[in-house]
Parts: structure tokens; C-alpha cells; sequence
């Protein structure tokens, strides 16, 4: 994992946020502009990391996309048989719950 991306998706980041929060009812144009490059600039290097990282959630239906951020968590670990989908472990959440509301 390479530290100068972790360090410009921060910065991206604080940067989008202190603008963001320096608004008032109608941001000027300009501001705004500001703030969509930050955002560019952060998801450029979240992109980097992700590729970095493999990225691969190993999901035939999503295989690029997001990786839940409760796989591999130890003190609150998937049930078994999950994997590291975020979309699919949301749809077998969501299923789980709804069953266990309609009892």
C-alpha cells in the first residue's frame, strides 16, 4: 500500500471538507469547483489503493465491486459462508432481517 496515496486521499479529503463546511445557502460557483476537484482527487487515490490492494471482492455478480468493511473483522466477523461482497452481504442482511421481523 503506498503511504503518498493514503496521504493525498486525506488531504483530498480534508480539503473537500473544509470548503464544504465554509458554505453558506449558496456556495459560489467557483467553491464548488474546488471542491468536485478535491473529491476527484480522492477517488483517484482511493482507485490507486484499490488496485493496489486487489480490489476483487471474489463475487461472480460484483467482482469489482465494494468490499464490506466487516470482512475480516475479528470482533464482529460475516456468518459463515459469506464473502467479502459488500452488495451481496447488504442483500443477505437485508433478507435476515426481514425475516426475522415478519416472525
Amino acid at each position: 500500500m503506498s503511504y503518498a496515496e493514503v496521504r493525498e486521499l486525506q488531504n483530498a479529503l480534508s480539503t473537500a471538507s473544509d470548503i464544504a463546511f465554509g458554505f453558506e445557502s449558496a456556495p459560489p460557483a467557483d467553491q464548488l469547483a474546488e471542491v468536485a476537484d478535491a473529491l476527484q482527487r480522492a477517488l483517484g487515490a482511493v482507485r490507486f489503493l484499490e488496485a493496489a490492494h486487489g480490489g476483487t471482492t471474489g463475487c461472480r455478480e460484483h467482482p469489482m465491486g465494494a468490499v464490506d468493511p466487516l470482512y475480516g473483522d475479528k470482533e464482529d466477523p460475516l456468518p459463515p459462508g459469506w464473502g467479502k461482497c459488500l452488495l451481496c452481504n447488504d442483500r443477505r442482511r437485508r433478507a435476515t432481517t426481514r425475516r426475522g421481523a415478519a416472525r
